[in-house]
């Protein structure tokens, strides 16, 4: 049986951990890579989408990275408890006009006794931003150990 450690019940310390884990993979923008911490029956509300399963899963994250060009995210812990994880995030990207935009959002994460996501409810909402307010200039991929995150850069 697949394994994704950390496991719950979730610490601070191991939902800080698992929360960096799915940033990392996230920003990979490789969506047969993110869809191997969901379980395979994986159930998602993503603003008006609810994609069900690994499958409808990856085709989602295709079509946003299609979509969301330079897409670059930082998402931190905000709560965890028992088998469940509440995060907040902020992604910055640019459409194929060249509009950027800074996407703000709260996630809830469940996972089973495996540490595979079985459920994921986003709420987000997208600020058009001019290029010259981006704070997410690293190279594309992961986020660097020493980039400030959400809390640091007052967002």
């Amino acid at each position: 049986m697949e394994s994704r450690p950390p496991l719950p019940p979730f610490t601070v310390e191991s939902a800080t951990q698992k929360v960096r884990m799915a940033e990392d993979a996230w920003n990979s923008r490789d969506p047969d890579r993110v869809v191997l911490v969901y379980t395979h029956d994986t159930r998602w509300r993503n603003r008006a989408e609810f994609p069900v399963g690994r499958q409808q899963v990856a085709e989602f994250l295709r079509r946003k990275w299609a979509r969301e060009l330079d897409y670059r995210l930082i998402k931190e812990l905000w709560a965890c408890a028992g088998n469940r994880i509440a995060v907040r995030f902020v992604y910055e990207w640019h459409d194929d006009s060249g509009q950027w935009f800074r996407s703000h959002g709260n996630e809830n994460w469940e996972f089973n006794e495996q540490g595979l996501m079985q459920a994921r409810h986003a709420s987000i909402n997208d600020q058009p931003i001019a290029e010259s307010q981006r704070k997410f200039f690293w190279p594309l991929g992961r986020r660097p150990d020493d980039h400030p995150g959400l809390s640091e850069l007052g967002l």
